[in-house]
């Protein structure tokens, strides 16, 4: 559904976005997860066709935003961080403007009216001000008018920023509900957000991507050590000997507590399913009672943190050898 190659966004000295290059399925939630200044809203931006890019090509269901600019376009709904809403007008005065400027004929109007009000929810406010809306249903009507013309793909740039805990709960919802008929990118720096939310994931730290692939897939992928707490009725060094042999198992580190008990730090490589077993059973054939095995999952967090500290390493080494590839 959306192609992006080598996209790169230069402002004078400062490149705001450089080099992506990713690929978008058609139904699917993506999640574009970033800091603030991580270039999601100039890559954003440049996808719904409101800025030009520096380098690079995009196509948004086969057309090209640069070459034919009118028609991809078409195909896109967006929803900026700060919804351009008029806030003179009332729900439906404002709709209706944006349908007619979308190109929905006035005989198809009012079903399509009717169609996004039910979408949305914004059916009830129809006739109020926007400006006397709560800021929920200011975002609500932001991507009714996004919705308009059913575009197959719709682009939220932060769409839960400043929202109280019910409204946040009732647009996400919302997401959850259009990722069922629509390609849907939502752009956040929330990582519950996104696995609350999203079906995959494109990370951007930086103007680049540092990685893609649904939350559990990366957390799977760059997980690297796992550690397992593991109480036992032992001392020990005797629980380091029934632990140390198991495959898999690296680095043990634990401490007696005086009861005849000890608590143990286990880091192993890989995921390993089994290893609950393995662990179990080694302590087993040793007679050591288990009382307690926790493992500690690594959280998309963890896979950010880690990813956005090796991507600064590598710009301050490339920095450091005459700058950054182009």
């Amino acid at each position: 559904m959306i192609e992006v190659s080598h996209l790169t966004k230069r402002y004078g000295g400062h490149t705001a976005v450089e080099d992506l290059t990713f690929t978008v399925e058609s139904g699917v939630v993506y999640g574009f997860l970033g800091p603030n200044g991580a270039g999601k809203s100039t890559t954003m931006n440049i996808l719904a066709g409101c800025l030009a890019a520096t380098e690079g090509k995009a196509s948004i269901d086969g057309f090209d935003i640069f070459d034919q600019p009118i028609k991809a376009k078409s195909r896109v709904g967006y929803l900026p961080e700060q919804p351009p809403l008029y806030m003179g007008m009332t729900v439906r005065e404002y709709l209706s403007f944006v349908a007619r400027a979308k190109g929905v004929k006035v005989p198809a109007l009012e079903k399509e009216l009717e169609r996004v009000a039910a979408v949305t929810g914004t059916g009830e406010v129809a006739d109020r001000l926007i400006r006397n809306l709560s800021k929920g249903f200011r975002q609500r009507v932001g991507i009714a008018q996004a919705l308009l013309a059913d575009p197959p793909v719709v682009i939220l740039d932060e769409p839960t920023v400043g929202l109280d805990p019910l409204q946040i709960v009732q647009i996400r919802e919302l997401i959850r509900s259009l990722g069922r008929d629509h390609t849907v990118i939502l752009s956040t720096h929330i990582l519950s957000e996104v696995q609350t939310v999203c079906d995959r994931v494109l990370m951007i730290h930086r103007g680049r991507l540092v990685a893609c692939g649904t939350p559990a897939e990366l957390e799977e992928q760059f997980a690297g050590r796992i550690t397992y707490h593991v109480t036992v009725k032992a001392g020990l060094p005797e629980a380091r000997q029934a632990l140390e042999p198991v495959p898999g198992v690296g680095e043990i580190a634990g401490r007696e507590d005086g009861a005849g008990r000890c608590r143990l730090e286990v880091s192993v490589s890989g995921p390993g399913e089994d290893m609950d077993e393995k662990l179990s059973f080694a302590l087993s054939d040793r007679r050591i009672p288990m009382l307690r095995l926790e493992r500690e999952q690594t959280s998309l967090e963890d896979v950010f943190l880690a990813l956005t500290r090796e991507a600064d390493g590598r710009n301050e080494n490339s920095s450091g050898k005459g700058g950054r590839r182009a």
